[in-house]
């Protein structure tokens, strides 16, 4: 069986290949991947070497209609996962064509690529900000509204109407999966943990927006990695499957428990303008994906949280090249 996973050099696509690598032996893999700012090779270090032929990349931009039908002709994929995709809010508000173009222009090419070589099946990996912001109570599940509140989310919304689609008109074997806020090795600095563990390192300020008491549900990335490949293999064709860890915690409470393991003072909290259309709140109700694909997370936040420090604290040469971009 051999996989094309698109993505693969940034956070959780790279978590994705080495967790598959790892665990399912027979599996074969190709990554393609075109290396924009989140997507870093070193991600995959020593990958090549351990895998040998198991793995190979492919570098190129999943939009260009001609790359990716040449790829597609070199090798009979199983399937397609999806993981390519521009992720930052705050860079989506700069910057939405970045978005339409890799999110929604880049998956509707590769839909269509794979259905016209026969690939099987297609995995599009979304996020639960397709649903937009949840009051104080409450669970998104996977009937709830698509209401995205930022261009990033808007375009991974229209990237899975667009799957969905080619599932009920073509009759294409598409499986969604939408996750909450991922944490763990490889997370490109910028994103909320991996910065305030390393400005914490540094005494640096920690920058949090608003209020601080913004919600989110944590899920440690290789608990993710673990439902999209249960998902690929047992996932029913044109569903959607939410998956979560039913942690949810405050913006700043996750912030404090940094600070708390490094010993590190409180006052290195700096409050700054909240973010444009900041959704105040985010829940994922995983029982469908509890009871269909027979998953369940593993890691608990506190435990999960430390090892994450663990490794950026043994890795600085990993993440301090990734600051003077």
């Amino acid at each position: 069986m051999r996989l094309l996973v698109t993505g693969g050099c940034g956070f959780i696509g790279s978590n994705f290949i080495r967790y598959v690598l790892e665990h399912y032996g027979p599996a074969l893999l190709t990554n393609v991947d075109s290396l924009t700012y989140a997507g870093n090779i070193q991600n995959l270090a020593g990958v090549p070497e351990t895998y040998g032929e198991r793995y190979d990349f492919y570098h190129a931009d999943i939009s260009d209609q001609e790359r990716m039908t040449a790829l597609f002709t070199k090798h009979q994929f199983y399937a397609v996962i999806n993981f390519a995709a521009e992720s930052h809010v705050d860079r989506s508000i700069d910057s939405p064509g970045d978005f339409i173009h890799t999110n929604i222009v880049g998956t509707a090419t590769l839909l269509d690529t794979a259905r016209r070589h026969g690939v099987r099946r297609f995995l599009q990996v979304s996020t639960d900000e397709v649903y937009g912001s949840l009051g104080p109570e409450g669970l998104f599940s996977e009937t709830s509204p698509i209401q995205p509140s930022s261009p990033y989310s808007a375009s991974k919304a229209s990237a899975d109407l667009l799957a969905l689609a080619t599932h009920h008109t073509y009759g294409q074997e598409v499986v969604i999966t939408r996750c909450s806020n991922n944490y763990g090795p490889y997370q490109f600095p910028e994103k909320l943990i991996p910065l305030m563990i390393i400005n914490a390192l540094s005494d640096k300020p920690l920058p949090v927006y608003g209020d601080g008491l913004n919600v989110r549900d944590w899920i440690h990335v290789e608990d993710h990695c673990a439902a999209i490949f249960a998902a690929l293999l047992e996932g029913k064709p044109g569903e959607v499957y939410n998956v979560g860890s039913d942690g949810e915690m405050r913006n700043i409470d996750v912030v404090r428990m940094i600070l708390a393991q490094l010993g590190k003072p409180e006052s290195l909290i700096k409050y700054v303008p909240d973010r444009l259309g900041h959704d105040r709140r985010y829940a994922i109700d995983s029982s469908k994906a509890h009871r269909e694909l027979k998953w369940k997370p593993r890691h608990k936040h506190e435990q999960g949280i430390r090892e994450t420090i663990d490794w950026y604290v043994a890795n600085r040469a990993w993440w301090e090249p990734l600051l003077k971009r």
